[in-house]
Formats: structure tokens, sequence, C-alpha cells
């Protein structure tokens, strides 16, 4: 009997990654020119990012260096979603970003109808928020992996436990 091979597809972010690079980018907001004496802050709290700055320019600028430093770290940008800009105390604005975990529903549906549309001979399962897919041959799965690359998500995904 054929060996099956298989792997899985999940939505992952790398937390000590993400304080990493909120440290980088407090430390180079402090260096910076246009951020002197300014209240501008980066935090994590449990999956969010807070931003805090005094006006909507200034988080404009926060959130490209916060970009910049999560980008070079390797953690998927497209994992961020942004609530709306808040007032916050002392004139300044506040700005959340949840950091999504797992492929949602939708994004789901969407991985499993481009492996039945790809003609390729595997078997794909939702798994909560991860997808296991199976096939007989290693080529095949990665013939899948490169077309879910090329999908279109909203959120970033990376592949598991391939063997």
């Amino acid at each position: 009997m054929a060996k099956e091979n298989s792997f899985d597809v999940v939505s992952q972010v790398d937390f000590p990654e993400v304080k990493n690079a909120i440290s980088a980018a407090l430390k180079e907001i402090k260096t910076r020119y246009d951020f002197k004496g300014s209240k501008s802050d980066i935090s994590l709290d449990k999956e969010e990012i807070v931003l805090v700055s005094d006006d909507d320019y200034k988080m404009d600028q926060l959130k490209d260096v916060l970009i910049g430093k999560l980008i070079k770290r390797g953690v998927p940008v497209k994992n961020l979603d942004y609530g709306k800009t808040e007032g916050a105390s002392g004139g300044t604005v506040r700005q959340r970003a949840k950091l999504v975990q797992g492929i949602g529903k939708e994004d789901a549906k969407k991985i499993n109808t481009l492996i039945k549309n790809s003609g390729v001979k595997v078997k794909s399962q939702i798994q909560d928020d991860q997808i296991r897919v199976t096939g007989k041959s290693r080529d095949d799965l990665q013939q899948i992996m490169a077309a879910i690359r090329e999908a279109d998500l909203s959120v970033d995904v990376q592949f598991m436990n391939f063997r």
C-alpha cells in the first residue's frame, strides 16, 4: 500500500518576534528627529498591538516604522487587523491592531475550492483554524503549496508538518 503524504496549512504569528520588532521600533522612534518631544508609543496587549501618537500624521509614521520592523523580523503584516483611530487622553490618538491567528472560514473555503479546482489528486479537510492536505505524491502536494501561495488570501499562510 502506498504511503500517504500530508501537510498542514496554518496561519500563525511568532509573538517573540513581534515583541522584538516593537522593541526595535521604539528604539528607532526615540532617536528619530521627527518624533522628538512626541508622545508616541507602541505596546503589546495580549494579542493586540496598541499604537499611541500625537496626531494622525505621526500615527501613519509610527505604523510605517512598525511595519518595517515586522517585515525585517519575518512577521506577516497581512495578519494585522487595524481598528479605527480613536481619541486618547492628553490630546493623543490611539489605534489597535489585532494579530490574527488561524485561518478564517472564508479563507478556508477559498483554499478548499482552489485545491478542488486545481485538478490535482489530493484531499483536503478543514480542522478548526487549519487545513490538512493529503495525497500520494509529494510533487502533487508541492503543486498545491505553490497554488496556495499564489492565492489572494486575507491572512499569510505557512505550511507545517510536511511528511
